[in-house]
């Protein structure tokens, strides 16, 4: 068990390592392979009012014209340790993890991600809450109920929430709740769990309740599946003959077994959501990494950019280093191996 746990532990670094060296490549190898010169991409850091000379002494001065492998030592150090910028004029300190600074506001890109991150993580957790213990409750019962009414039901509305983009549900769940019915607040609605959770949680909800119907589809259809494979197996027979409650076998044998793909899923899902859910920020308005990450590719502000992707990527490596530890809780069959 500890050799698996150290075996995942250094893969997920290793990952971190190679997301790192491509996110580096993309942002400063790439547009110098496509012909950027080193003062064209210090041009972004000194405004467009800038001469030439200071143009090129920045350049120097941002180490542009360094080898490769010199830059991207640097960059890795800016992201363990911190980094300084040399504009000329001072010396700007930079503490770690230090994603460089914006080109519109000229602050620190990490603690606007800071700033952003608790509304990602509330839109994430509470989603996720709703559409796992929803999703996998509906695919038992459909499953235990083959052929049912109830079957035929869940199954159908869960391919309408697989069909229907998450824009289109947001937007007529705001137009019907929202501005019909007057049940739930308008788009961007927002109040830290701090200063009052019930306004938190009902500011949500709404937002909570698409997502997750997106999501709860998706795991309803495959714990289904799942549960249907494996409640057909010699073990469940056995576990029946031997004399066990209905729910233990379910639960215990049944459901167990089926849910290593749910777990692999959810590691992924969340770990994406946590990086930013684009389209459900976008549509609510509601300030998190994702509304932050299409404002920065909006105004080409490279820095934020490039947090928005090391974060996104780090959750998701993250999310699913600790999907790989919880195998081994769920499936004994991993500690044993």
């Amino acid at each position: 068990m500890f050799t698996y746990i150290i075996k995942r532990v250094i893969g997920a670094f290793a990952m971190l390592i190679v997301i790192s060296m491509v996110t580096f490549g993309i942002f400063y190898v790439v547009p110098q392979w496509a012909g950027a010169s080193p003062e064209a991409m210090a041009s972004r850091y000194v405004g467009r009012a800038a001469t030439p000379e200071t143009v090129h002494l920045v350049a120097e001065r941002l180490g542009f014209n360094d080898p490769v492998v010199v830059q991207y030592g640097r960059f890795v150090k800016g992201l363990v340790a911190g980094a300084e910028y040399d504009y000329g004029a001072g010396v700007e300190q930079c503490p770690a993890p230090c994603f460089g600074y914006s080109f519109i506001s000229g602050q620190p890109v990490w603690p606007d991600l800071l700033d952003r991150m608790p509304v990602t993580f509330s839109l994430a957790i509470g989603a996720a809450v709703l559409w796992v213990v929803g999703g996998v409750c509906v695919g038992v019962i459909s499953a235990l109920r083959r052929g049912s009414f109830f079957d035929r039901l869940s199954m159908g509305t869960a391919l309408a929430g697989v069909s229907l983009p998450i824009f289109f549900t947001g937007m007529l769940s705001l137009v019907v709740f929202s501005y019909g019915l007057g049940w739930t607040p308008p788009g961007g609605a927002w109040t830290d769990i701090s200063v009052n959770p019930a306004q938190w949680a009902y500011n949500l909800l709404l937002p909570w309740i698409t997502l997750a119907f997106l999501f709860a589809a998706t795991y309803a259809r495959l714990t289904r599946a799942g549960m249907l494979e494996t409640m057909g197996e010699d073990y469940i027979r056995t576990a029946r003959a031997k004399g066990l409650h209905e729910r233990e076998v379910v639960v215990k044998h049944g459901l167990r077994a089926a849910l290593t793909p749910i777990l692999t899923l959810f590691g992924i899902d969340f770990g994406l959501l946590i990086g930013g859910a684009i389209l459900t920020e976008t549509t609510y308005t509601l300030p998190g990494l994702g509304q932050f990450a299409i404002l920065a590719i909006r105004n080409q502000d490279m820095p934020q950019v490039m947090g928005v992707v090391l974060v996104a990527a780090m959750f998701v490596v993250v999310a699913s280093l600790v999907v790989d530890l919880l195998y081994a809780v769920v499936d004994p069959r991993v500690r044993l191996s």
